[in-house]
């Protein structure tokens, strides 16, 4: 479709009534400034931050001037979400409905398409034959074997059906084991020319249709293998809106993470097998065995500097897996289409063997640099056990990653990051700086170093603005904020007996209806099974049954109470009655013995930062906004949200975290929380 002038086409508010009457819902003042400022930012080519509320329908305000942008310059627009729930949304829901409003308005019906990771698609080829790669330990386990089987029979079984190999469609779903052997890695991938099943792959195919789509719906994952290698796997566009870029950070942290261990060194020994001799492997096999030696003898916790041995061991894996790789060798001319199993054997030997070196390299590259606030990576050992089996695994992580998000993100295209929780302690520029875009206001110096790098300072070359669109919610009549200043202060021994006290008098007050956010999931489970033995009202807790399922059971039983952690935090939507209080045991800090954000900290402190302040509580502030914001989800919700942590009204920080909540009244008084839940339960009944 060849481009149109943007004279030719409605303004944005146009578009934007056009698509509310169509979708019968009503015209929002907050939505329509947000629209309006999503096209400025889109027309001016400035990067825009804006914070919008639940319930001010940012969705359709970003997706209007995209959609309408994407007409008039004939590109397409990627739109980039953390989770898969806003994916489906998005793709499932919001888009179809969107395009079909705007269609006679826009003299065109807007497409799009969704585009995940090559990890995501069914493999064709695996499909057909390419060798499986079970892991080691299952071969010796019936149980898991027979599993195995049986998820790989319905997966193939399913092949048969799906038009798009989406795991995602694939309900029920299936172990990932069961999965990686039925799909590749985008390094494992032998391409579309080389493989039997290239015309008909489905990771190709989607791709094709988002080269094709005006809208493209990806995950901050896609967005930083883009950006990590150089390799563009997105389609060609030159806007990209952020949605939910609280977790950017965080997001693009994980794919560039990078792990070694004995095991996976293993497992790529058993890759390359039979394309190299026993000889090399050999050599490679006794760098594992000496790194698995290395790691037992060692504690978990930050490399600071390498332990005694480890730069000998670690040289001696990039050595032997160079070495291996070398004797791997080019792949034979004609080999892949005469035999195509061994090609992909191959390539997934090279792409194991690969990650093994390039790991090692970039471990023992991090020591080069004497100063550790100066170093790209931060590296540490973590030691997990699960069911009595100890696991060890050296995992390298980057230290920021500002730098790659400006160099290849917003250098690139005109970005709108948008959330409803973007503000910490007030202000946007904790989380821009993250970004990698210079603080608004220079002057605060804590949000200027909170990278752990040297805080950006060309304005003029990326320029931001941003915005808060507030919410429709008025907080201050619709909801309570309850800090229950006389409990003493959390310690490292869980939920106190005052604490479940309170716990018992505030659900007890609201008719059960609550949901518990905790810190742990051993003070959930405490706190659940304390309340069974005390409450006549039913208490879930998360593990349970699979969070979907309990968080379903919650909704539908006003009576219910759920108890949990993390993933409630910012994973539930429950409006209506069945929530009225949400319940916070403890500012939720990082772990003190976080290796990555300590090294954060310390990097902000080397420069005469706050590196509390900086990484600990700007983290916590929007782990606590996003809780604090499941109890208001419609403009008929009411409820009071209290925190059991007495710091966030004593603590010299307790200003900065409550700036970062919506405005609800405040209180300390327990006697007047439990009237008011009281009151609001018999209205409601």
């Amino acid at each position: 479709m060849p481009p149109k002038s943007k004279s030719e086409l409605p303004t944005v508010p146009s578009l934007l009534s056009t698509a509310v009457t169509a979708l019968g819902g009503t015209e929002r003042t907050a939505q329509l400034t947000m629209a309006s400022a999503v096209a400025h930012s889109i027309d001016t080519g400035e990067h825009l931050a804006v914070q919008a509320g639940t319930g001010t329908g940012k969705s359709l305000a970003y997706l209007v001037p995209s959609l309408r942008h994407a007409v008039t310059s004939g590109k397409t627009v990627v739109v980039s979400t953390a989770t898969i729930a806003l994916q489906r949304q998005l793709v499932d829901r919001d888009l179809p409905r969107l395009s079909k409003a705007l269609t006679t308005a826009l003299a065109h019906e807007p497409t799009f398409a969704i585009l995940k990771g090559r990890g995501n698609y069914l493999c064709l080829n695996k499909l057909h034959g390419a060798p499986s790669d079970a892991p080691e330990e299952e071969l010796f386990d019936a149980f898991a074997v027979s599993r195995l089987g049986r998820e790989v029979k319905r997966i193939t079984e399913w092949s048969s059906d799906t038009e798009t190999g989406d795991r995602d469609e694939l309900n029920p779903g299936v172990s990932d084991q069961a999965w990686r052997q039925m799909s590749v890695t985008s390094r494992e991938c032998l391409g579309k020319s080389r493989c039997p099943y290239g015309e008909d792959c489905f990771a190709e195919l989607a791709r094709v249709d988002a080269a094709r789509a005006d809208v493209v719906v990806t995950n901050h994952a896609m967005l930083a293998i883009d950006a990590i290698t150089g390799i563009s796997v997105l389609p060609e566009h030159d806007v990209v809106v952020v949605d939910e870029a609280h977790e950017l950070v965080d997001r693009v942290t994980s794919a560039a993470t990078a792990e070694m261990s004995a095991t996976a060194v293993g497992a790529a020994m058993r890759r390359c097998g039979k394309l190299v001799e026993d000889e090399i492997l050999d050599r490679l096999a006794g760098a594992a065995e000496g790194f698995a030696a290395l790691l037992d003898e060692l504690e978990g916790g930050r490399w600071e500097e390498l332990p005694p041995g480890a730069s000998q061991t670690i040289a001696s894996i990039r050595d032997a897996a160079w070495a291996v790789r070398t004797a791997i060798g080019p792949a034979k001319q004609g080999g892949a289409a005469a035999d195509p199993d061994a090609a992909a054997a191959r390539t997934a030997a090279l792409a194991a063997i690969d990650d093994v070196h390039d790991t090692a390299v970039r471990i023992l590259e991090t020591y080069e640099e004497s100063d550790p606030a100066k170093r790209r990576d931060v590296v540490w050992l973590a030691v997990d056990e699960f069911r009595g089996v100890v696991k060890r695994v050296v995992r390298v992580a980057p230290l920021s990653v500002g730098g790659l998000l400006r160099t290849r993100l917003f250098a690139e295209s005109t970005v709108v990051l948008t959330s409803a929780t973007l503000t910490v302690g007030g202000s946007f520029d904790g989380l821009a700086v993250n970004w990698g875009l210079p603080a608004a206001n220079p002057t605060r110096v804590d949000a200027a170093l909170a990278t752990g790098t040297e805080a950006p300072s060309d304005a003029d070359t990326f320029r931001w603005n941003s915005l808060d669109v507030g919410s429709p919610f008025d907080h201050g009549r619709a909801g309570i904020l309850y800090i229950a200043k006389h409990l003493t202060a959390p310690g490292r021994d869980g939920t106190s007996p005052s604490q479940l006290d309170e716990i018992a008098g505030l659900v007890r007050a609201a008719g059960g209806r609550t949901l518990g956010l905790f810190s742990s999931m051993r003070a959930a489970k405490a706190a659940a099974a304390e309340m069974r033995e005390r409450l006549d009202t039913p208490v879930l807790c998360q593990g349970d049954d699979a969070t979907g399922a309990l968080v379903e059971r919650f909704a539908q039983d006003e009576a219910t109470s759920l108890f949990g952690t993390l993933s409630l935090w910012q994973g539930v939507d429950v409006p209506g009655r069945s929530l009225t209080l949400v319940i916070v045991d403890r500012i939720p800090f990082p772990r003190p013995d976080d290796p990555l954000l300590v090294a954060r900290q310390r990097a902000v402190e080397s420069r005469g930062g706050n590196g509390f302040l900086a990484v600990a509580a700007n983290h916590a502030a929007l782990l606590l906004a996003q809780g604090v914001g499941r109890l208001l989800r419609s403009v008929d919700d009411k409820g009071v949200v209290a925190v059991l942590d007495s710091r966030l009204a004593t603590a010299r920080y307790g200003g900065y975290l409550r700036a970062s909540l919506p405005p609800f009244w405040e209180t300390t008084d327990p006697e007047i929380v439990r009237k008011a839940l009281t009151r609001l339960t018999a209205t409601q009944a």
